[in-house]
């Protein structure tokens, strides 16, 4: 963690603007993903055709990321929120309104691609405002802003659980939380570091102009890639259990869709519990002797949740969760340890973080299609242990401290 101290630091606003911000977008995530047991059903899908339409969104997202970097340095954090959100809401009411009226298959794709392209749009920029307030404090608080956006989706998927029990439309549920999305984010950007004073903090830790720093740049450096190995393992064990944790309930475990939901919310409920609780962790013991357990920890929980009985499952799903909790948040961080160069280092290793959302549908769905989605679930332990071996990279390097 960079200790230098910022001349300007962020306000209580600032800071509540960020978390507002993530618990947003987090909403917004889970108000549609809380309904996939409904939309699966609705257009009769498999586990692989699912996995296909969960594809559209990855691929937007993807997709969006490394734009992002350079819409993020050039314009602001506030701008490239804003710009993405207004990409991905229309997106998701479209997809949502689709699926309700039992419209085509590529339409309810189409929706999602552009809810994906918002999403990664917003979330180097998020993550960027966030890197900026934490460089200011001096202390490890991004996974508080990360355990924002998984309050807010605690919130989305508690709301989905009762919205699929009341048969609440898919489209009527989800058009409302993307509404209240934008609002919120409107509001909230409005008061994030102005661009100049983010850019005058940052140049007081460069050595360099502005100029000299490439949007390509960050491709090439062996940590920043590597960085980005350990977060497309973070994002493979988080995001596996967002898009497929109801679903593998209710598939595997034969219970009903609102108890597939609800293991869903659990697991984001402890993921939250991490991410509030271990920025001490993190202080104090280390960002590479914290990963390493939690790495640890959400092999066991996989494994529980597959070959456990349901109430092993489920608490198989509170270790997952405890154990996905700050892989995503800290690498973020870490992308963000030189903060001239933070913007581009975000979107380089979120980039190669939400190839996981690309890659992970629809291997899971292809393996549920031959295993039963449940089982495919183990491939979350395997990459877990790909992570143990490159969490070393998360500690800063010494011309940073």
């Amino acid at each position: 963690m960079t200790s230098t101290p910022r001349t300007t630091q962020p306000d209580v606003r600032t800071r509540n603007a960020v978390l507002a911000v993530f618990g947003a977008n987090g909403f917004m995530f889970a108000s549609w993903a809380s309904r996939l047991p409904d939309v699966k059903a609705a257009l009769s899908l498999t586990p692989g055709r699912l996995s296909l339409l969960l594809l559209a969104l990855s691929l937007g997202s993807v997709i969006g990321l490394p734009l992002a970097g350079r819409l993020t340095h050039r314009l602001g954090a506030a701008t490239g929120v804003r710009f993405g959100t207004c990409i991905g809401t229309p997106g998701a009411a479209l997809a949502a309104l689709t699926v309700q009226v039992h419209g085509p298959f590529v339409l309810a794709a189409a929706g999602l691609f552009l809810l994906g392209l918002g999403i990664g749009i917003a979330d180097v920029a998020q993550n960027f405002e966030g890197s900026v307030v934490e460089q200011s404090i001096g202390k490890a608080i991004m996974p508080w802003f990360h355990a924002a956006y998984s309050l807010g989706t605690v919130g989305g998927a508690l709301l989905g659980a009762v919205a699929t029990d009341l048969r609440v439309p898919v489209g009527v549920h989800v058009t409302a939380a993307a509404i209240a999305t934008l609002a919120t984010i409107v509001v909230g950007t409005s008061n994030f570091t102005p661009k100049a004073t983010a850019e005058a903090s940052q140049q007081q830790h460069a050595d360099r102009s502005d100029a000299d720093i490439r949007p390509q740049s960050a491709w090439l450096e062996r940590r920043t890639l590597l960085i980005g190995v350990m977060v497309f393992a973070a994002a493979f064990t988080e995001g596996s259990a967002n898009d497929w944790m109801a679903v593998g309930f209710v598939d595997g475990h034969h219970v009903t869709k609102a108890l597939g939901v609800v293991a869903f919310a659990v697991f984001l409920t402890c993921m939250t519990i991490g991410r509030i609780l271990g920025t001490r962790l993190l202080d104090t013991c280390g960002r590479v002797a914290v990963l390493r357990t939690l790495f640890v920890l959400a092999i066991f929980g996989c494994v529980l949740v597959v070959f456990g009985s349901i109430w092993l499952a489920y608490a198989g799903v509170v270790i997952w969760g405890v154990g996905a909790s700050l892989g995503f948040p800290v690498g973020m961080s870490a992308a963000a340890d030189d903060p001239q160069r933070a913007a581009m280092r975000i979107s380089t290793v979120a980039t190669i973080g939400y190839l996981a959302f690309l890659a992970g549908p629809p291997l899971l769905g292809l393996l549920g299609d031959q295993f039963g989605i449940l089982h495919a679930l183990l491939a979350v332990g395997a990459v877990s242990l790909l992570a143990l071996l490159v969490v070393p990279v998360a500690e800063p390097p010494t011309d940073t401290q």
